[in-house]
């Protein structure tokens, strides 16, 4: 029984009120869109997602990491290498990045399907993140949100079987973004409907529905992917869908989430899914493809996940466009990014384990749990007999903290603290929590996030967060 035996999702807190976007005051309850924050980015949001879907899960299994994004930070360096470190899987691992469409999630799940069926792999993490950017002031900012999802693949216990898929590949100039552009580009709105979404996932749905010998109202639910609530009434209307069958595509929520949209749709449709349910999700770029599956009995014994709902009912508001604007470093500035090589290779390589993976030390003799990694326990003074020990899904309390006016950040201050973990005592920043709230001893959990950008280059670390008093248990995502 091939196919998707778990899955997760993360959904920045951070929202983008719309009426900000033309200058207007935010209403509560109006349309928002979902936005990473300074610190967050293609990668840490694919690791949180990553996290949720592997809690509960052995993670010596996975043999095969995929990562699909469109905006990944390294033009030249694997993405999916990266997250496999951050989640500590190992080294034994075929990785392998999806990008330059659109598609490019459903093409990674795809692949792990066609892997796992081969035998070539055992069992696969899927991952599907992206952060795009419209040009400030453009019509396509309102349209779109950053958000990232992760498939389980695997022989065995799975929640949903793939039973039929439809491709269709098509090249047209409609939505694209430019080598060294930080922004998407749209042609104009009318032909990118007209003459490429509308027919090219009105025809992979169709073809689908003929290789299955299903009607698309035989389908449970049916998720697809759009550029906007219009075009996807449209496609909707012309497949002759019922509106009970559509799952929620989340305009005026999340916003169009690039390459995870349509995994993330379908990673929602998972969350209410019963055994004997059929689900279709069709993505759409430089063509348009359709992946049918059955749901089985083992939905129901998954444990609980913090999906796409849950993550969207936990939402910080931007209460000023410009705040948004200086986060994502879209504002103009009269120095520009410095060009020397940033933290030295050789400092990263030999961290590799305290600053990617959060592995601590704990002493053969006492037991004493220590991070960063030294040679001499800091309880009974035993020399080099330590063994490593993961921190990332354990929780932790504040022991002390300060607030920083000086680092930058867009909304000081930065809040700097010490997190007692089992005895180890480590230096964190700590997030998504408004300086009202900290106090000694409130308990955290820890993100993966961008710690700063030097030299162009992107550094990673691991930051503290409120831990939720309440939800679904063994998320490990808590951001």
């Amino acid at each position: 029984m091939i196919g998707i035996t778990s899955y997760g999702a993360y959904v920045p807190p951070t929202r983008l009120p719309l009426a900000t976007l033309a200058g207007r005051p935010a209403k509560e309850g109006g349309p928002e869109k979902a936005v990473a924050w300074s610190d967050e980015d293609a990668i840490t949001l694919g690791v949180q997602a990553a996290r949720n879907a592997l809690r509960g899960f052995d993670r010596a299994a996975v043999d095969a990491v995929f990562f699909a994004s469109t905006t990944l930070p390294f033009a030249e360096k694997q993405a999916a290498a990266l997250a496999a470190r951050a989640l500590d899987l190992g080294r034994a691992l075929e990785t392998a990045d999806f990008g330059g469409s659109l598609r490019a999630g459903m093409a990674a799940l795809r692949a792990a399907f066609d892997a796992v069926r081969a035998g070539s792999v055992q069992c696969a993490l899927v991952i599907a993140s992206d952060c795009r950017l419209a040009a400030p002031g453009s019509a396509l900012e309102a349209g779109l949100g950053d958000g990232a999802c992760a498939f389980l693949v695997r022989d065995g216990d799975a929640v949903a079987t793939p039973t039929a898929r439809y491709a269709v590949a098509d090249e047209i100039v409609d939505v694209w973004r430019s080598a060294g552009d930080p922004f998407v580009h749209a042609w104009e709105d009318r032909f990118v409907v007209q003459e490429g979404f509308t027919p090219r996932v009105v025809e992979a749905v169709s073809g689908l529905c003929e290789r299955s010998g299903r009607g698309a109202a035989d389908y449970t639910r049916i998720a697809l992917y759009a550029p906007d609530a219009r075009s996807h009434g449209t496609v909707a209307r012309a497949l002759g869908l019922a509106k009970e069958q559509l799952q929620d595509p989340f305009f005026g929520r999340l916003g169009n989430a690039g390459a995870a949209f349509a995994p993330l749709q379908l990673a929602a449709s998972l969350e209410s899914a019963k055994p004997g349910e059929s689900l279709l999700v069709a993505a759409y770029g430089d063509g348009a493809e359709a992946i049918a599956f059955d749901v089985t009995e083992h939905v129901e014994k998954l444990g609980p996940r913090r999906g796409v709902e849950w993550h969207l009912q936990r939402r910080r508001p931007v209460a000023r466009y410009d705040q948004y604007l200086k986060a994502r470093e879209l504002q103009p500035t009269e120095w520009g990014r410095a060009g020397d090589p940033g933290l030295s290779a050789t400092i990263h390589f030999r961290e590799r384990d305290d600053d990617l993976s959060f592995r601590a030390q704990q002493c053969r003799r006492c037991q004493a749990l220590q991070f960063p990694a030294q040679r001499v326990c800091e309880s009974c003074f035993a020399k080099d007999e330590f063994d490593s020990v993961p921190l990332a899904e354990r929780t932790g309390k504040l022991v002390t903290y300060t607030f920083d006016y000086f680092f930058p950040t867009p909304q000081p201050p930065t809040v700097v603290t010490v997190v007692d973990v089992d005895g180890a005592r480590v230096h964190l920043q700590l997030v998504n929590c408004p300086p009202d709230d900290v106090a000694i001893d409130l308990p955290v959990e820890f993100v993966f996030r961008r710690i700063h950008t030097v030299g162009g280059r992107p550094n990673y670390y691991w930051k503290a967060t409120p831990a939720e008093a309440s939800g679904p248990e063994g998320d490990g995502d808590g951001a």
